[in-house]
């Protein structure tokens, strides 16, 4: 059996590596960790899980034949299962559990058993009993021959020891704990962060697929209203009713709509690459989307509801009070590092030589350990402990101010945003009519294909405008929801689901 045993000097030595050095050492790195809640709406082109891992996935099944189906929920609940950064956050939370069991066991006794038979050799010259000490023995007894007597002799010895180990009291041991267990909640704060930001990527990439695909939708029923229109002006051309050029304008119309298709579907295909690539489908697995666009207004909150909602459930900002808490304690355990720490250590055994018989033996041994000479570097230590930790105390009150200007932001973003969609939907209202009285008058000969091809130029565009500002809508409900750090629980409701 192997149990390592430490005495209060080793533990800042070897320990510190699993309590209190992963703590200070990495004090800031949770810190680093709590990124802002805004994201872009437009995410690059071509993300890369090297730039940021929550455009990566685990990919676990290869692609099928089939469509599958995929509803809203179903893409978060695959982004939860599959998605690299949470699956980093998971594994990080993981290794702080690991290091709070590690900081147990310096709470718990070691206890070491071994025994067994040996062999042991004596010089008896060496210990002295030599030629001249059997001389005078040899006196006493006349006759005697001690000339054949070996000085070398051998004794089979069996052995057997139980031994215990226990801190008894250390305040450096008591802290350190704390500050582990500190470091493991703040740990659990980051991995629920990162499952809100799995929420709003995935949410982000299937709206931007609807999105594309209404264009595409919107585009495809342009261009067969171009043919319809290309075909008419061709006929007349043919009874030579209009001009060569009407005939002309309505094909260049007809031929850049089809533009306009195919790269709107080129857009969304790579938009589905990106959503599958968030949530562990091969980028060949053929998918169809099966939730419309939402849309629904938002219920006015002012503010200050939306602050003191987002004190209370923002992760980052619990993961800093945690890292506050860590912070407090490993302050304090370097101011502990002066007082005394009490081991006792204890050990029971049984010797026998082989033939004649076993004794027992017992020891008990209480250690007081008191620092001194070491003013210096307890100093030094104590020194980097303040400094850390009111450095964390300043991006706590750096992050309630930011948390202030999110809020601020996004419900300001959220208020223009559907605005615009009602704007745009009266824009696309305007044009659809345009366009029927265009087209009627066209038909009736009053006007050429001129006056048509731009009614139908701005419909496209108002379409356009409409589908871009209801995706922008969502997508900044879905950021003033992650201020508030209500996402993962109520992204339908914010939707509108």
């Amino acid at each position: 059996m192997f149990v390592q045993r430490l005495q209060i000097s080793d533990f800042w030595r070897v320990g510190v590596p699993v309590l209190a050095a992963i703590l200070i050492a990495s004090g800031a790195a949770p810190v680093l960790r709590a990124q802002s809640a805004e994201l872009p709406s437009n995410p690059s082109p071509n993300p890369s899980s090297l730039s940021n891992p929550y455009y990566g996935s685990v990919t676990r099944y290869p692609a099928t034949d089939g469509v599958l189906k995929l509803s809203l929920d179903d893409a978060v609940q695959r982004g939860f299962a599959t998605n690299l950064g949470l699956k980093e956050a998971e594994l990080n939370e993981t290794a702080f559990h690991g290091d709070l069991k590690e900081a147990v066991q310096y709470f718990l006794p070691s206890i070491t058993v071994s025994g067994g038979p040996s062999v042991h050799e004596y010089n008896l010259a060496a210990l002295g009993f030599g030629p001249g000490l059997l001389k005078k023995v040899g006196g006493l007894f006349p006759g005697t021959d001690f000339s054949d007597i070996s000085f070398i002799t051998k004794a089979d010895v069996t052995t057997g020891q139980i031994n215990y180990e226990q801190t008894l009291f250390s305040g450096q041991v008591i802290d350190g704990y704390k500050a582990v267990k500190a470091a493991e909640k703040a740990a659990y704060f980051a991995k629920t962060r990162a499952r809100g930001e799995v929420v709003q990527q995935v949410a982000t990439a299937y709206l931007a697929v609807i999105a594309d695909q209404s264009e595409v939708e919107n585009a495809k029923a342009l261009m067969d209203a171009d043919k319809v229109l290309f075909d008419q002006a061709h006929a007349k051309h043919e009874a030579g009713t209009v001009a060569n050029l009407d005939e002309l304008r309505a094909r260049v119309q007809y031929q850049q709509q089809q533009q306009t298709v195919v790269a709107d579907e080129n857009r969304r295909e790579k938009a589905e690459i990106l959503l599958k690539r968030e949530i562990g489908l091969v980028p060949g697995q053929k998918i169809e989307l099966t939730d419309p666009n939402p849309y629904s207004e938002l219920a006015a909150r002012t503010p200050e509801d939306l602050k003191t909602e987002a004190y209370a459930n923002r992760q980052d900002y619990q993961n800093l009070q945690a890292q506050q808490q860590e912070a407090k304690m490993v302050l304090g355990t370097r101011k502990q590092e002066r007082l005394p720490a009490l081991t006792f250590k204890g050990n029971y055994g049984v010797t026998g030589v082989n033939g004649v018989g076993y004794h027992g033996t017992l020891s008990a041994i209480g250690t007081l350990q008191v620092p001194i000479f070491r003013e210096g570097t307890l100093r030094g230590d104590t020194e980097v402990a303040k400094a850390q930790l009111e450095g964390v105390n300043q991006q706590l009150g750096d992050l309630r101010g930011r948390i202030d200007q999110q809020v601020r932001s996004a419900l300001l973003d959220v208020q223009a945003a559907e605005e615009l969609v009602k704007v745009a939907r009266s824009n696309v209202d305007l044009a659809a009519q345009a366009l029927s009285d265009e087209t009627d008058r066209f038909n009736a000969g009053i006007d050429d294909t001129l006056p048509l091809v731009q009614a139908q130029s701005t419909l496209q565009s108002a379409q356009s405008n409409l589908v871009q500002s209801l995706y922008q809508f969502n997508v900044d409900k879905l950021v003033l929801a992650r201020s508030t750090g209500v996402l993962e629980q109520q992204y339908k409701v914010y939707l509108g689901r």
